[in-house]
C-alpha cells in the first residue's frame, strides 16, 4: 500500500466510512424483517411507506403516523415538498452557503432561491427580517444542527427567532436534521418543530446514521401536507424503496440504531478533533467554525487565496477538493472549502490538512 505522505487523499464528499457500516447487523435484521413481513416487503405499498417504520418515527417525534412520510434520501422529499408548497417563480430562503443538492433541487422547480448569510450561530436574523420583506418567501430551508457545508449549530435564540418571523410573515420552515444525533460534545437544542409543529417540516435519514445505500429519508409534517407529498410521491414511484425501510424498521425494532449510533461518535469525534488541531497548527491565518458535531468543517481562505486555484495547487499535491461554488446560492463563495471528516482517518487528516496549508501558501506567494 502506498504511503500515506504519497496516497490520494480526497476532502470531497460527506461519505460516511465505510468502516462505519454495521454489515453482520444488517444482514441478521434484513433476514429478520424478510421473515416477518416479506409478504408485505416484497409487494406494492402505499405511497407514504413502511407503516411499523412510520409508527415508530412517529412516536420518537410525539405525532400520529399519517404525519410521517417515508422516501428514497430526504432529498427525494425536498423535490415534493417544492411542488406542494412552491409555485415557479416564488421565492425561497436557504442559508448561505447551504446544500447544494438542496440549492439544485429547488431551482429545477423553477424557484428563486435567495441565500440568507450564515454566521457562527446561525443565519444572520437582521438580514433575514429584511429579505423577508424584500423578497416575501413561502418556505425557508436550512439544517440547524452540524449544518452542510459549514458545520454551524443555530443557536435557541435564532431557533426562536426564526419561527417568530415565519408565523408573523407566513411562510413554512423546512428544517433538515440528518447530523443532529452526530454530536460529539455539548448538549441538543430544541428543534425548530419543537418550537412550532405547524410552521416547521422536518427531514431526516438514514443515510448518516445507518447507510447512504438503502435510501430511506422521512418527514414529519402536518397532516395537510403529508397529504400531499404521499400523492406525490405515489404518482411518481408508484411504490416506495420497501426493502430499505423495511431493514430501517428492523434495525430500530430490535434496539441497534442507538448503540450504532454511541458507535459512529466514538469513531469520528477523533477524526474532528484532529481535524481542528490540524487546521490550528498548519493553517491558523484562515477561519473556520469548531463545530461540536456532524460531518463538516467549513474553511474560509486568507485573504488572497482564492479555492479554485488552492484546489489546483493541491491536486498537485494528490490532495483532491471539492468544488464550492454550488453551496452559494448567491454572494461570493471564492474563498470557501469545504471539509469533510468523516471517511478519513486521523493521519489521512491531518496529512490533508499539511497538503491544503502547502498549496494555500503556494498560491499566496
Amino acid at each position: 500500500m502506498e504511503g500515506i505522505d504519497r496516497a490520494e487523499i480526497k476532502l470531497t464528499r460527506g461519505v460516511p466510512a465505510t468502516e462505519a457500516f454495521p454489515i453482520e447487523e444488517i444482514i441478521a435484521c434484513s433476514a429478520q424483517v424478510l421473515r416477518d413481513h416479506g409478504k408485505t416487503l416484497l409487494q406494492y405499498q402505499p405511497g407514504i411507506g413502511f407503516l411499523p417504520l412510520r409508527e415508530i418515527i412517529a412516536s420518537q417525534a410525539g405525532v400520529t403516523p399519517e404525519q410521517v412520510v417515508l422516501s428514497n434520501g430526504s432529498i427525494q422529499l425536498v423535490t415534493f415538498l417544492a411542488e406542494v408548497l412552491l409555485s415557479p417563480g416564488e421565492v425561497a430562503f436557504v442559508e448561505l452557503p447551504s446544500y447544494d443538492r438542496t440549492i439544485t433541487t429547488l431551482r429545477r422547480a423553477g424557484v428563486k432561491v435567495v441565500g440568507i448569510p450564515l454566521e457562527e450561530d446561525g443565519i444572520d436574523i437582521t438580514f433575514l427580517e429584511e429579505a423577508v420583506k424584500e423578497h416575501h418567501p413561502r418556505l425557508l430551508y436550512l439544517i440547524p444542527d452540524f449544518q452542510n457545508p459549514t458545520g454551524v449549530t443555530t443557536s435557541l435564540a435564532k431557533r426562536e427567532a426564526i419561527v417568530s418571523l415565519a408565523k408573523e410573515h407566513n411562510f413554512m420552515v423546512v428544517e433538515d436534521i440528518p447530523y443532529r444525533r452526530l454530536r460529539y460534545q455539548g448538549g441538543d437544542l430544541p428543534t425548530l418543530r419543537d418550537l412550532d409543529a405547524e410552521r416547521v417540516i422536518q427531514l431526516s435519514s438514514f443515510s448518516k446514521l445507518l447507510s447512504p445505500g438503502i435510501r430511506v429519508g422521512w418527514m414529519v409534517a402536518p397532516v395537510a401536507i403529508a397529504r400531499r407529498v404521499t400523492q406525490i410521491a405515489t404518482d411518481t414511484y408508484i411504490t416506495p424503496n420497501m426493502l430499505g425501510q423495511g431493514l430501517a424498521y428492523e434495525f430500530l425494532h430490535e434496539g441497534k440504531l442507538e448503540n450504532n449510533i454511541a458507535r459512529l461518535r466514538r469513531l469520528y469525534a477523533p477524526r474532528l478533533a484532529t481535524m481542528l488541531h490540524a487546521l490550528s497548527q498548519y493553517l491558523p491565518q484562515a477561519s473556520w467554525i469548531n463545530s461540536e458535531g456532524g460531518f463538516f468543517v467549513g474553511l474560509t481562505l486568507p485573504e488572497g487565496a482564492n479555492s479554485t486555484q488552492v484546489a489546483e495547487k493541491a491536486r498537485k499535491k494528490n490532495l483532491v477538493l471539492g468544488n464550492s461554488a454550488g453551496f452559494f446560492a448567491d454572494g461570493d463563495g471564492s474563498r470557501f472549502i469545504r471539509l469533510p471528516f468523516c471517511a478519513l482517518n486521523e493521519k489521512e487528516i491531518e496529512e490533508a490538512i499539511k497538503r491544503l496549508a502547502f498549496a494555500v501558501q503556494a498560491v499566496n506567494k
